[in-house]
C-alpha cells in the first residue's frame, strides 16, 4: 500500500476509541478520532467491572465510528484496513472490539489486522508535535505495566526492565484509595498532591540503587497504608495532601531515576515516556529538567493520546504495514491475547 486508510479500533479496557489514520510516506496522518471513557460508569464501583465495560463498548463502537469517518470526511467504502487491540487487556472488552472490527472488515471486504496495545501506546508520540527519531528508550508506564524498552525501529523491541510486583500506575490508584480518594485514583492523587508538602512523609523508593532497571512499588503501598493508619480516620485535608505529594514524589523519582539510568546504559539521548502515567505533570517536569540538564530529549504524547484511544492503535498498525512488519488477515477469524508481553510480540504476531 503506498497511501492508505486505517480504521482503528481501541476496547482493551475502559474506554473506547476509534481514529482513522492516513498513511503513505513519513509519518502517518490523524484524520480523526473519538474516544468515549467509562470513568463515570465505573467510580460507583471504585475500579473497572469487566461485564459492565464489556457491555458499553457494544453500545459504543459504531456511533463512535460513525462520527470519526463524518470527521474526517470519509465513508466506509474508503477504508483501507481495519485495525483493532488485541491484547493485553480484559478479554471480554477485547472480544467487542476484534468482534466488530472483524465483522466489518468482512462487511466491506478488506484486510483486518490485531494490534498490540503497548505498541501502540509506544508509537504514540509520532503523532505529537515534536515526533521521535529512532532509536531511544520507552518508559511504558500504561496501567498494570511499567517497563523499559530500548527500541531501535518498528517491530524492535528489546526489554531493559520492568516491575516485578505493582506497577506505577497501581501503585498511584491504590495509594489514592487508601486515600480516599475517588476513581480513577492517579488522576485524583495527582490533584490532592499539588497542595501538599513532598518531603512531609519519608517514604521508600523500592530498588532505585538496585543496580538494574526494574521496578518494585508493592513495598510503597504499604507504607502509604502504614501512614494512613498512624494518621487515623480523623486526619485532616493537609496531611493528605502532604501523603499525597510525598507518595507522588517516591514514585516519580523511581521512574526519572530508572529512565535516566536506561539512556546511560544504551548510550542513547532520547527518551519516548508512554501511557496513562505519562500525563502525570510532576514527572513529566521532572524529567524534562533532567534531561535538559544532560543535553537529552523527551517525547511524550499529546495529553489526549496519554490514556487508551483507537488514534494509538490506527498508528501502529500503518507504521507496521509501513515498515513490511504485518500482514493483514482476510479469513477473518481472531483470538483475543489478555496477557501479552511485548517482547514476546514478533513471535507471536
Amino acid at each position: 500500500m503506498t497511501d492508505f486508510l486505517v480504521l482503528g479500533m481501541e476496547s482493551s479496557c475502559d474506554e473506547t476509541g476509534v481514529a482513522l489514520v492516513r498513511a503513505g510516506q513519513g509519518v502517518p496522518q490523524l484524520l480523526a478520532d473519538a474516544l468515549h471513557s467509562q470513568v463515570a460508569m465505573h467510580a460507583d464501583y471504585g475500579g473497572v467491572v469487566p461485564e459492565l465495560a464489556s457491555r458499553d463498548h457494544i453500545r459504543r463502537v459504531i456511533p463512535l465510528a460513525n462520527q470519526v469517518l463524518a470527521q474526517a470526511g470519509q465513508d466506509l467504502s474508503a477504508i483501507d484496513l481495519v485495525a483493532y487491540t488485541r491484547g493485553p487487556g480484559l478479554a471480554g472488552a477485547l472480544l467487542v472490539g476484534a468482534g466488530v472490527a472483524c465483522a466489518l472488515a468482512a462487511a466491506l471486504g478488506k484486510p483486518v489486522l490485531g494490534m498490540h496495545h503497548l505498541e501502540g501506546h509506544l508509537l504514540s508520540p509520532f503523532l505529537s508535535a515534536d515526533p521521535p527519531a529512532f532509536p531511544f528508550v520507552a518508559l511504558l508506564v500504561s496501567g498494570g505495566h511499567t517497563q523499559l524498552m530500548r527500541v531501535d525501529a518498528v517491530g524492535q523491541y528489546r526489554l531493559l526492565g520492568e516491575t516485578i510486583d505493582d506497577a506505577a500506575g497501581e501503585a498511584f490508584d491504590k495509594s489514592a484509595k487508601l486515600l480516599g480518594l475517588g476513581y480513577p485514583g492517579g488522576p485524583a492523587l495527582a490533584r490532592l498532591a499539588e497542595s501538599g508538602d513532598a518531603s512531609a512523609f519519608k517514604l521508600p523508593r523500592p530498588l532505585l540503587h538496585s543496580g538494574n532497571l526494574d521496578f518494585s512499588f508493592a513495598g510503597l503501598k504499604t507504607a502509604v497504608l502504614t501512614q494512613v493508619q498512624k494518621l487515623g480516620p480523623s486526619t485532616g485535608e493537609q496531611a493528605r495532601a502532604d501523603l499525597a505529594a510525598s507518595t507522588q514524589a517516591a514514585i516519580v523519582e523511581v521512574l526519572v531515576k530508572k529512565a535516566l539510568a536506561a539512556l546511560q546504559a544504551t548510550g542513547l539521548k532520547r527518551l519516548v515516556v508512554a501511557g496513562g502515567v505519562g500525563a502525570n505533570r510532576h514527572l513529566r517536569a521532572s524529567l524534562d529538567a533532567a534531561a535538559r540538564a544532560r543535553g537529552w530529549r523527551v517525547h511524550y504524547p499529546e495529553m489526549r493520546l496519554c490514556t487508551d484511544n483507537g488514534a494509538m492503535i490506527a498508528l501502529a498498525a500503518a507504521m507496521r504495514l509501513q515498515a513490511g512488519l504485518a500482514v493483514p488477515q482476510r479469513d477473518y477469524a481472531f483470538d483475543v491475547r489478555p496477557r501479552w508481553p511485548l517482547d514476546q510480540l514478533e513471535r507471536s504476531h
